[in-house]
């Protein structure tokens, strides 16, 4: 408990940590003690503050040399980051790829990036595992990807295939399951305990949940399909065999088809919607947003959250149609849900899969600091 709260923290002091835990000092300066013998967490002495009464409880780090590798593949680019204790992102490496990656390619391409990391790696690092946030199916026991549709993936075994190739433990989840665990960790949901996360990347739209400040998984792990609700009977036909999913009417190609762009990451699509004067594509995104509220006024009234969280390129129809958005939100919204629920952008911007797939490699070593540092050591 007291390792995941330095974590998601960032660090805090010991009278934090007393207050947050109800734990007495003494068993709180031995619980850091532990920690710091292992490893996993340092002290520094505060700075001090002027006109304050009394000495300052010693600031509790945890370790940065303690890192975990993140990688992201979607279909127009494969991302592989280096994640800290903490969640500092220290390094995020983009592939641009030419067309939609297979398995192996992904492999091979995250393989040779991780490579090229391997001299800092070894001399500063302590890696905890590889996380991989898919935009699929996952069953996130054993990191089999069941279905992934825009990528063409179906029962592939990409944790296993990575682990032979990195000789690190990988596990692999949804992304945007993941992209919501990080905006509540660390980001703009953070201590709020109901919230909507909806990403929209160039593989279409996924959806997190976490209610009660939990994720909600569902009984197979695959709660949280957002992206497949209906929001136009008169649409276009989904790969789901559906029409008029939300992913299909709110895409991010048909916003680069009416900007004239091969391809955008979330900054250039960011700039590229805030200047356009283009009636075309001021028609598209005000078509995008209507439909957009749609969905979410139906997930304000079934799930009731504190916050919904926009990431990827529905954070920039928000960033450029607030006002539309939240308007035709409430209109739909049950009028006590509708006026209070807030949406926001996630704040964690491109570091958001690389913070969220961490998380994965993270999780053992925040259950159990001692048994995970056992466990290397007998590894060794």
């Amino acid at each position: 408990m007291v390792m995941t709260m330095l974590h998601h923290a960032g660090g805090c002091s010991r009278a934090e940590l007393t207050k947050r835990t109800g734990l007495n000092r003494s068993t709180i300066a031995a619980l850091v003690a532990e920690l710091v013998d292992l490893g996993m967490a340092f002290e520094v002495e505060p700075e001090s503050v002027v006109g304050r009464v009394g000495r300052p409880s010693p600031q509790v780090v945890p370790n940065p040399g303690l890192a975990a590798i993140a990688v992201y593949p979607d279909v127009d680019a494969i991302t592989v980051g280096l994640v800290g204790l903490g969640g500092e992102v220290i390094r995020r490496i983009r592939f641009d790829t030419t067309r939609v990656p297979t398995v192996p390619e992904t492999v091979n391409a995250v393989k040779a990036i991780v490579d090229g990391m391997r001299g800092e790696i070894d001399q500063s690092y302590s890696i905890a595992g590889v996380g991989v946030a898919v935009p699929a199916l996952v069953n996130s026991a054993d990191g089999r990807v069941l279905i992934a549709p825009h990528l063409g993936w179906r029962d592939a075994n990409l944790a296993r295939d990575l682990a032979r190739a990195l000789d690190y433990p990988v596990f692999a989840g949804n992304d945007a399951s993941l992209g919501a665990i990080a905006e509540s960790m660390f980001g703009v949901a953070r201590g709020i305990n109901d919230l909507v996360y909806l990403n929209g990347s160039a593989s279409g739209i996924g959806g997190g949940l976490i209610i009660n400040g939990s994720p909600l998984r569902g009984t197979s792990g695959y709660a949280g399909e957002l992206g497949h609700t209906l929001v136009n009977s008169a649409g276009v036909r989904c790969h789901c065999g559906r029409v008029g999913c939300l992913e299909t009417e709110v895409s991010m190609a048909r916003l680069l088809a009416v900007l004239k762009l091969p391809r955008a990451d979330q900054d250039d699509l960011d700039i590229a919607l805030g200047v356009s004067r283009d009636p075309a594509v001021l028609a598209e995104v005000r078509r995008q947003i209507e439909l957009l509220s749609e969905a979410i006024s139906n997930f304000v009234n079934m799930f009731d959250p504190e916050i919904v969280v926009l990431g990827g390129f529905l954070g920039s129809l928000l960033s450029v149609g607030r006002e539309q958005l939240t308007a035709a939100m409430i209109v739909r919204s049950m009028s006590s849900i509708g006026h209070t629920v807030a949406i926001e952008r996630a704040s964690l911007g491109s570091h958001l899969m690389m913070v969220g797939a961490a998380e994965l490699a993270f999780a053992g070593l925040l259950d159990d600091p001692a048994g995970f540092v056992r466990g290397r050591r007998a590894h060794r």
